[in-house]
């Protein structure tokens, strides 16, 4: 990692879910830190698990990390943020504002965009901090939150650590996105409240667009692992960014294993799909320069174990467990007999959720494709902006329909619908006017939740399989599911004769709708899908199954460093039985990837 000696001064770890992000972002902060550098980490994933992998809180505050000096934490936690800018807006309006007014805006900025926006606000501060002429005295600054104004120019360094590729990609969009729209707009946007201050905040976004796309402060660390689909994310993502005019990139590939047991069938797999998948990098990445990574014996939990992982020389291995590697416990039934389960019904909701990389598309795919072939009508469809289910499929199945919630495309049919409904009461200037403030950003989160709620609705009379996007993104459909709900409750109350029945309601129904929560068999996606059952739980919405994916114990290995894994596999599989699960289906590792019909299908097996 002889690139760290001279970095620049923001750098954007980012990848398909599961790959080590958290972890490379985080080592290479302490890196830099015990190299005598100010670092600022910051955590832009609303399911982070920085906490647990430092053991320390997180906070929106900037807090110094134990153990490395120079090292300092923060996360922008979305409610957080967007309960600072509720105060903000509020504010703005003055005490001559009535409570029926403020009630009017609260309500306005209840919806999933303002958590967006107010997270983008956060994350700009951040930028605009290093771009020429900021100083206090700035308009930006002056709506700057506590947050933010911490960091100041103190820091030598700032590290972010990312949400997935598809929701990062969203994130890193914004400043073009907003910088376009309050250009020559002296209104702001209806969805954040009349009151929104968007134009005070323009030139912190536009110093934010400035520092992205200035490679001599911003580089973009593409983190992947030898695998074809991690390694096909990072190079559509390496070209997103360059079209966002984020050049300055750089590639890690983590994970990278090499087998010291000849004779051992799951070892020999392993590597060679790993050697395949690296053989066939695609072409946007073979430019970049680039780093490896090789597998660890052990989970990077703790600042140590993050110390060893940039040190080419830290790979000793502990000694090897004495009990049968090949024991995972007691039986547990395979995926085919869940499926059994949900075919019992003729229609329902499927959801598939988890961290990212865990490998929902291809549980969701062979959900679908177990349905399909026991005669049931299924529409199988993502809400990850990052979508591979036609991919993983691999070919058309009878009775079986794929979709995407496409945003552009979503958000494109969202305004025609309302410029249809709402422009022939209008003159022309008012169209114009409508129009506008339809380009805001934040049109693509309602107009994505509008295509989620026809998904829904959908498993009314067919089963509906729904692969979901990593765990954050997800977690805010939520909320915008919830913030309908409140509407329509307050919009409708005292109604008699009416039959309401919410997106919100329809995930609650447990005879409507199933989640299947899937994680890999390591700490971190374990902990991720505990929170993540937590908080669907908050919304009386309860999970129905595990899925534990790419089980090596349950495969079976003697090679040295596999074997070292197996004793945290066991560890995490007696975790999930232990009052995390009411029902867990474990998978074990494929010598063959499972991609394809025939691939899915011995998935099930």
């Amino acid at each position: 990692m002889n690139w760290l000696n001279q970095p620049t001064r923001f750098l954007f770890f980012t990848g398909k879910g599961g790959v080590g992000k958290t972890s490379l972002s985080t080592a290479t902060a302490i890196a830099l830190a015990d190299s005598g550098r100010r670092v600022l980490l910051v955590s832009t994933d609303a399911a982070s698990n920085l906490d647990e992998m430092l053991g320390m809180p997180l906070g929106n505050h900037p807090a110094p990390v134990p153990h490395v000096p120079g090292l300092d934490m923060l996360n922008i936690d979305p409610d957080a943020a967007a309960n600072a800018y509720r105060q903000r807006v509020l504010a703005q309006m003055g005490p001559q504002a009535g409570e029926d007014e403020r009630a009017e805006v609260l309500e306005q900025l209840s919806g999933a965009c303002t958590t967006e926006i107010a997270s983008f606000d956060e994350f700009s501060s951040l930028l605009a901090s290093a771009s020429p002429g900021t100083t206090a005295a700035d308009p930006a600054s002056a709506t700057a939150t506590a947050t933010t104004t911490a960091t100041g120019p103190g820091y030598d360094h700032v590290v972010f650590d990312t949400a997935p590729s598809g929701h990062t990609l969203r994130l890193l969009s914004l400043p073009k996105a907003w910088s376009g729209f309050l250009a020559g707009n002296d209104r702001g946007a209806s969805c954040l409240g009349p009151h929104s201050g968007l134009k005070m905040q323009e030139v912190r976004f536009n110093q934010a667009l400035a520092a992205l796309s200035n490679p001599a402060l911003t580089t973009v660390v593409l983190v992947t692992r030898p695998e074809v689909g991690a390694l096909a994310e990072a190079a559509r993502t390496a070209q997103e960014l360059l079209a966002l005019g984020l050049t300055h990139q750089r590639l890690i590939i983590n994970g990278v294993f090499r087998r010291t047991v000849q004779a051992d069938a799951m070892a020999s797999a392993i590597e060679a799909q790993g050697q395949q998948a690296l053989d066939g990098m695609p072409d946007a990445l073979r430019t970049l320069p680039q780093d490896t990574v090789p597998l660890r014996p052990r989970d990077n939990m703790g600042v140590a174990a993050l110390r060893a992982l940039l040190n080419p020389g830290s790979t000793a291995l502990p000694p090897l467990p004495s009990a049968n590697p090949n024991d995972h416990g007691q039986p547990m039934p395979p995926l085919s007999e869940l499926v059994a389960e949900f075919a019992r019904s003729d229609h329902g909701l499927i959801m598939v959720m988890g961290k990212g990389g865990v490998g929902k598309t291809t549980i969701a795919a062979a959900i679908a494709l177990g349905l399909a072939q026991r005669g049931k009508t299924v529409h199988l469809s993502t809400t990850d902006p990052a979508a591979h289910l036609q991919a993983t499929l691999g070919s058309e199945v009878a009775g079986l329909e794929v979709s995407r919630i496409d945003p552009k495309a979503e958000t494109a049919r969202y305004i025609d619908k309302i410029m249809a409904a709402r422009g022939p009461g209008l003159d022309a200037h008012e169209r114009d006017l409508l129009l506008e403030d339809l380009q805001s950003p934040c049109t693509e989160e309602v107009a994505v939740f509008h295509a989620f709620s026809r998904t829904v609705a959908q498993a009314r009379s067919a089963f509906v399989v729904l692969d979901t996007a990593p765990t954050g993104h997800s977690l805010l459909l939520m909320d915008a599911a919830g913030a309908y709900h409140r509407q329509m409750q307050r919009e409708f109350e005292g109604s008699k004769g009416l039959n309401i029945v919410t997106p919100l309601m329809r995930l609650q129904d447990a005879s409507y709708t199933r989640i299947v929560l899937v994680t890999l068999p390591e700490v971190t996606p374990v902990s991720q899908a505990a929170a993540l059952q937590a908080d669907l739980r908050r919304a009386h919405i309860e999970p129905c199954a595990w899925v534990l994916n790419r089980s090596v114990l349950a495969a079976g290995t003697q090679d040295p460093l596999l074997a070292a894994r197996l004793e945290g596999e066991r560890q995490q599989i007696a975790r999930i039985r232990d009052g995390l699960a009411s029902r867990l289906v474990v998978i074990p590792w494929m010598t063959e990837p499972p991609v394809g019909v025939t691939g899915l299908q011995a998935l099930l097996a």
